[in-house]
């Protein structure tokens, strides 16, 4: 049921572990392949290792602030890391980054000759503006695929950032590259917040924010691109239940990556997101995933499609929740008022917004047509 094919992989479910300091070394990418992933990602290779900050990670209840750059073990390490990794079998991705073709044409190599199953190519550093400047630049990641690509016969995907203006003209350079699929999206560069007494922010620096902060950006990363080019999508970007693996793949996604949430949680969620998927599949008489894929995409309109429909909110018999006035004091245009006990709303005001359908609690209104 759960059997993917994403890059000519066969994955046991959709489920990879992402990239990151959880998958730092062989024995704790083998224990993200016990924990039931259809695929992990190493956390990011480089040709020169570099000491970490301290403290580097930051969270609170809606994601987290990570400023640690990539993997502290040496290139030939990786040989040893990888036997380790793969010692009872699971598919392991490479991730790589570098600042020229050549660069990561050598590491991908060296991946390929340790064992790796595929690569992906980490285009984008939060902390460094000089690597963000790569993600937005077609024609240097053009260039930095195809060197890639010439290099290996493995899959290679290329993990795309938020922070571009145009993601899906980066997307189909890729592709026109020779890569075979996309990930998407990486962290993106903010703040997670500032002690306001101490006027000192949460972490010292610009770092990669992840968790739900980002799903609804990636979300649209990933349909963008669905809608422009064919290519394989793996989604990334704030994935901690079912529901969000099947949004990204309803939006295009064949496959998704989790990474904040195994960081939070602990592995365990992997086995948890993969039944609940299961479970909700079962329910709705899908057979197989490839079922999901683009679902929600014929949904989605450009904003030059969508029509003026004669909506009105409506409330429904269900009683409201004591003492909660939340969609009076959030109607914009004084349509909803009260009588009594009553929620009543005013239709000759009404302009269909339908920001009260979200704010109620009771689900006591609806959008009428």
């Amino acid at each position: 049921m759960l059997r993917t094919n994403f890059l000519g992989l066969e994955l046991k479910n959709p489920v990879i572990i992402a990239a990151g300091p959880w998958n730092r070394d062989g024995r704790s990418l083998h224990k993200s392949i016990a924990a039931g992933a259809g695929a992990v990602v190493t956390e990011s290779i480089v040709s020169d290792t570099m000491l970490d900050v301290r403290p580097r990670i930051a969270c609170d209840s809606n994601g987290a602030q990570n400023i640690r750059l990539y993997s502290d073990i040496q290139v030939e390490g990786w040989e040893r890391e990888m036997n380790i990794a793969k010692h009872d079998g699971g598919i392991v991705i490479a991730s790589i980054s570098a600042h020229t073709p050549s660069e990561l044409a050598y590491l991908a190599s060296k991946m390929e000759k340790f064992g790796a199953d595929a690569i992906e190519i980490s285009v984008s550093n939060p902390m460094m503006e000089s690597l963000e400047v790569v993600a937005s630049h077609a024609g240097t990641v053009f260039d930095m695929t195809k060197e890639v690509v010439s290099s290996v016969k493995l899959p290679v995907i290329v993990k795309l950032s938020q922070n571009t203006t145009n993601i899906s003209k980066v997307a189909k350079a890729v592709k026109a590259a020779g890569g075979s699929g996309v990930s998407a999206i990486n962290t993106v560069r903010g703040i997670l917040g500032v002690d306001v007494e101490s006027a000192v922010p949460v972490l010292s620096t610009y770092g990669g924010i992840s968790g739900q902060y980002i799903r609804p950006l990636g979300l649209a990363s990933v349909a963008t691109i669905a809608q422009t080019v064919d290519i394989p999508i793996c989604g990334i970007g704030g994935i901690s239940e079912a529901k969000h693996v099947l949004e990204y793949m309803m939006l295009g996604a064949s496959c998704v990556q989790i990474g904040t949430s195994v960081m939070l949680e602990g592995r365990k969620i992997v086995g948890e997101i993969v039944s609940d998927i299961e479970k909700w599949m079962d329910s709705h008489d899908i057979s197989s995933v490839g079922q999901l894929k683009n679902k929600a995409l014929k949904n989605l309109k450009s904003f030059d499609e969508m029509k003026i429909e004669p909506a009105v909110s409506t409330a429904q018999s269900a009683p409201c929740t004591e003492n909660c006035d939340k969609c009076i004091v959030s109607c914009l245009y004084g349509a909803i008022y009260r009588e009594g006990a009553e929620v009543k709303v005013r239709s000759e005001n009404c302009t269909g917004c339908g920001l009260c359908t979200f704010v109620c609690p009771a689900g006591k209104l609806r959008l009428d047509w």
